[in-house]
């Protein structure tokens, strides 16, 4: 006659339970999509007007973190930096090991698969941290720099702190919460400047740029617990993780192949020529490339959670994949054609004196950055369909042909490097979309389409912006001065080629109306 008693809301027995329903309830909103299918286009307007938003913002405090500490630091600084990052980057891939990207791209996963996922990570973390840690010595004997030890040992200790977040942020992502990792990536990029800078104004030399790294993983890590509220359970054998482990194998397996390629050009910089011209070539490759990446990066994030909802309705995935394809390449190509146009002018207003010789590498660089407008297409279509084997084998071609082609090019210098850089990519990118292609909802064809307004275009802008900068190069001394005029030149150029054609026209006003749209879009709830 007591049971009534034992199921009171203020029995001893009730409020274990009560509180453990409340964890579940909190937990599950986590992992269900279905309220955002009604939506679906508006979040992703928004969410891409977010994060653009925020990468802008990221873009100027990186530009601005560029311009301050290329004037407080040697380019040898830069250059230590480098030869221990083509390292530990490339180990640290491993404690993801794609199990983020398994999280947004499942239909349906549970609070079990997850808890089990980031301990996982975390493991994986560690790992990564205690290899690169004892990799160090071979590191500084593989350069001849003894002063990389204790970078390298620096480094590795800031590696414990991603295993930590993957999870949090893969279930931002899957919940198309933009905001929420538009104030982390902010705060945490912020917060690592900041330290830069002061360790740089103490004269702390390339210890400003491992501060930097180290307070931006520090801040993200505490900012990503605090915006998402999820905590894991203890792992489970036999959740169900199986298939979603080989998933991230297989997206762990590319970016091994992906990024040992990408990076191969550092290590035979850093390795032949040592780190003075390495700080000149990473730092060139990064400015040029860091425009593409503040588009591709965002929208990426946006469209690969979209694509993943839609991959049982191939006509609106085909839409959705286009219109993000032509949008990235609207806006990035014109982008590439100024900084070719105008590579000593970059070079002189951004880096200042004594890095002259970047303007050449901007040039060389230029076609590669120019196709990567787009290098994020392919990996879209394999992602978002669960086709990670595609990647792989796409990587296994690719990476002998483009590491073959930096060890050829150094023979001319960095220039010859980044020469050998551009060919291989532009070739590699290409053999990456017709595979992407096949059997998905997409053609090569679609793409080629979506795309011709933009290459046009950008054409029309090189020659005006060419011949603009050919009649102010004896009127106009100072490089602002030229910037200042030529930039909208070539603006006007592109877009009153693109607004002269129907087709390119229509393709122009839904960006502008979609843009426009965003803004206007009231602020809703996300779960």
């Amino acid at each position: 006659m007591h049971a009534s008693g034992d199921i009171a809301s203020g029995s001893p027995v009730a409020q274990p339970e009560a509180a453990a329903d409340a964890r579940t309830l909190r937990n599950e909103r986590h992992f269900a999509t279905d309220h955002l299918m009604g939506d679906l286009k508006g979040r992703s307007v928004r969410g891409g007007a977010v994060t653009l938003g925020s990468q802008a913002i990221k873009f100027v405090l990186q530009m601005g973190s560029t311009v301050v500490l290329a004037r407080l630091l040697l380019p040898s600084d830069f250059g230590l930096i480098a030869m221990v990052t083509a390292v530990t980057g490339f180990v640290a891939m491993f404690k993801d090991a794609g199990l983020s990207m398994a999280t947004v791209q499942r239909k349906d996963i549970t609070h079990d698969q997850v808890s089990t996922l980031f301990w996982i990570n975390v493991a994986l973390s560690a790992a990564v941290m205690f290899v690169v840690a004892a990799l160090a010595p071979a590191i500084a004997a593989f350069y001849s720099e003894p002063r990389l030890v204790w970078v390298t040992l620096a480094l590795a200790g800031t590696m414990l702190f991603g295993g930590f977040t993957v999870q949090h942020q893969a279930l931002l992502r899957r919940q198309m919460r933009f905001r929420a990792l538009a104030v982390v990536e902010i705060a945490s990029m912020g917060g690592g400047i900041a330290v830069a800078i002061a360790m740089a104004l103490m004269e702390s030399g390339y210890w400003s740029l491992v501060g930097m790294v180290a307070g931006t993983a520090l801040i993200n890590a505490v900012l990503v617990w605090v915006l998402c509220d999820w905590r894991p359970g203890l792992p489970k054998r036999r959740c169900g993780v199986g298939q979603m482990v080989k998933f991230g194998g297989g997206l762990t397996g590319f970016n091994f192949l992906n990024y040992f390629t990408r990076n191969a050009d550092n290590v035979v910089v850093g390795f032949a020529l040592g780190s003075g011209p390495l700080g000149i070539y990473s730092k060139a490759y990064n400015l040029l490339m860091l425009p593409i990446r503040q588009i591709n990066a965002p929208v990426g994030s946006v469209m690969l959670p979209a694509l993943s909802r839609l991959q049982d309705d191939p006509a609106r995935y085909r839409r959705a994949y286009l219109q993000a394809l032509s949008a990235i390449a609207m806006v990035g190509m014109p982008i590439v054609v100024c900084v070719f146009v105008l590579a000593e002018e970059a070079v002189a207003i951004l880096l200042g004196p004594g890095w002259e010789e970047a303007a050449s590498i901007f040039r060389a660089l230029a076609p590669a950055a120019f196709v990567g407008t787009i290098n994020v297409a392919p990996g879209w279509l394999c992602v978002s369909l669960g086709r990670a084997g595609t990647q792989v084998r796409w990587a296994l071609i690719t990476a002998p042909i483009t590491v073959a082609a930096f060890v050829v090019g150094a023979r001319w210098g960095i220039v010859g490097v980044a020469i050998a850089f551009s060919a291989s990519w532009c070739l590699g990118l290409y053999i990456f979309v017709a595979m992407a292609c096949h059997r998905s909802p997409v053609r090569q064809l679609d793409i080629g389409r979506a795309l011709l307004a933009p290459i046009v275009g950008s054409f029309v802008a090189f020659c005006v912006g060419l011949a603009a900068l050919a009649l102010l190069a004896d009127t106009i001394v100072s490089p602002v001065g030229r910037a200042a005029i030529v930039i909208p030149v070539i603006g006007a150029g592109y877009i009153g080629l693109l607004w002269a054609i129907p087709t390119s026209r229509g393709q122009l006003d839904r960006l502008l109306r979609d843009g426009l749209r965003s803004a206007a879009l009231p602020r809703r709830k996300t779960a």
